[in-house]
């Protein structure tokens, strides 16, 4: 479908897609399946905002401009229950966090010295959703990059978390790169769970060579023991992914490493 004729959909109200998540259209108002954000009736124009990264151990001081204006944006739409969510993630993709700048600062308790790479997911008002990343090397870390990366073996076994258990099956078995991969998480036991962050789950998911890092959510998801990803991984290799939960209080964070490959 066109973007003319996308278009004309949302002019006449027949097409209605989530600002977080643009694959998603529906034919009528309504809140996003995946996120639960509000539908909007129009097509979004990405426009990148421009960001920069401060680190001065430990502090991380996140600034964001308006395109237009090359003003400090302050004003950002809630999202998940936070105006930004970051993502930090190890060369070697042994650790990650997810976490939340308050006006653009936080302190990272990083577990060692090292490269990581950062992705902050937020929303400025009037504008459009952003990911944007970014690479920190600690002071003092001279090993090359290429040193200290990933070198990842496919693990689609059942993960334990803080309380709870996770599986995984997947359609198809093994992901082909551009093509929409079902993935099934069943979680063990499933009583008490609860919603983090106004979603059943988030996953972030990242190649092993660190290009690629995605931030999503399910597509079908009603607080029972099973829930549905839909994810479209973007090139062949290994790929972490981190998904999280929430389960009478305590949010469980597993791992999995899967196996992305051309269709032959």
């Amino acid at each position: 479908m066109g973007a003319l004729t996308l278009l004309l959909f949302a002019m006449l109200g027949q097409d209605f897609t989530c600002p977080m998540d643009p694959d998603v259209h529906v034919k009528g108002p309504g809140k996003c399946p995946k996120c639960g954000m509000r539908l909007e009736a129009r097509i979004i124009e990405p426009i990148e905002y421009p960001t920069t990264f401060t680190f001065r151990t430990p502090h991380l001081a996140i600034e964001v401009k308006d395109p237009k204006t090359g003003r400090p944006v302050t004003d950002f739409e809630t999202v998940h229950e936070r105006s930004m969510h970051l993502f930090v993630l190890s060369s070697d993709l042994e650790y990650f966090a997810h976490i939340h700048p308050e006006n653009g600062k936080i302190d990272l308790a990083l577990p060692k010295p090292g490269t990581y790479k950062l992705g902050a997911d937020f929303y400025p008002r009037g504008g459009t959703p952003q990911f944007i990343e970014h690479f920190l090397t600690t002071p003092g870390y001279a090993r090359p990059l290429s040193e200290s990366v990933a070198h990842l073996k496919a693990d689609l076994g059942v993960q334990t978390g803080e309380s709870l258990k996770v599986s995984l099956r997947m359609d198809p078995e093994v992901p082909i790169p551009g093509k929409k991969t079902m993935m099934f998480f069943k979680l063990d036991p499933a009583d008490g769970l609860e919603q983090y962050l106004g979603a059943w789950a988030h996953a972030l998911y990242a190649s092993e060579d660190l290009v690629d890092m995605v931030h999503t959510h399910p597509m079908y998801a009603d607080g029972g023991p099973e829930m549905q990803f839909d994810v479209y991984f973007p090139r062949p290799g290994m790929y972490r992914m981190w998904v999280q939960f929430q389960r009478l209080g305590k949010v469980n964070t597993v791992a999995f490493t899967v196996p992305v490959r051309e269709l032959r």
